[in-house]
């Protein structure tokens, strides 16, 4: 087992109506500091958004959506919460928010490629079919 490693995720979530608590995965955030990987995927089906509130906005969903991958890679393009370490970037990204974009609670688990388990991830638990 000595060849497997310890990685945390958390699902990316639109939540179109916060004060409803209906939500779309819409991406997954891995992080593995043993591989020093810090990732995220997001693949938005605006139509499943549309289809909790067909009134969302979905393009500030889509800019707040790409800056999250950003963030994971750090460095400038990702602001000032770029320059944080990558534990830092990842609590900041998990940290519980009451608004249209969330994240689910924090999950561990256990992976032979940290790359490998955010496609499994996003395969899962965002696509549909």
């Amino acid at each position: 087992m000595h060849d497997r490693q310890l990685y945390d995720y958390a699902l990316v979530r639109v939540v179109p109506r916060p004060e409803r608590g209906e939500f779309v995965n819409a991406g997954v955030i891995v992080s593995c500091g043993a591989a020093k990987f810090l990732q995220a995927r997001i693949e938005l089906d605006e139509a499943r958004v549309r289809a909790l509130d067909p009134r969302t906005d979905i393009d500030p969903i889509r800019d707040h959506l790409r800056s999250i991958p950003l963030i994971c890679l750090g460095g400038e393009a990702a602001g000032p919460i770029g320059r944080l370490t990558q534990r830092e970037r990842f609590h900041w990204l998990v940290a519980p928010r009451s608004a249209v974009i969330q994240t689910s609670p924090v999950h561990t688990g256990y992976c032979r490629s940290p790359g490998d388990a955010l496609e499994r991830l996003l395969a899962t638990m965002v696509r549909c079919g």
